[in-house]
């Protein structure tokens, strides 16, 4: 099974196709901690990380930010007094492609340092 840490973003087309039910079994192990909601129809990965206060919250925005720049894929960040909150999605194909959680595991991956 292929890590999705070692995974690199790939440009999302138009047409792409969205991550199956059976890839998604496999893939979301990986991720813990992370949930599948509906926006207006379409899926998102979200995860909400604790912080001690607003600064440190600020500091993982930034760092969560070079993230999407390095992947050319962009969350959305929201930033509260001790908590950031990231989503994932390809908008593109208005839900879930795999990009989506390699982002989430590099995300867990920038929290964890």
């Amino acid at each position: 099974m292929e890590k999705l840490l070692e995974g690199k973003c790939e440009a999302c087309r138009a047409d792409a196709s969205l991550v199956s039910a059976e890839e998604r079994k496999i893939l979301m192990p990986q991720i813990p901690g992370w949930d599948v909601i509906e926006v207006d129809g379409i899926e998102q990965l979200t995860c909400s990380y604790a912080f001690k206060d607003y600064l440190s919250g600020l500091d993982f925005l930034k760092k969560v930010a070079h993230l999407a720049e390095e992947e050319d894929h962009h969350p959305e960040i929201v930033l509260e007094w001790g908590k950031v909150t990231v989503s994932w999605w390809s908008h593109k194909i208005k839900g879930l492609h795999k990009n989506d959680f390699i982002a989430a595991a590099k995300t867990d991956a920038l929290f964890s340092e």
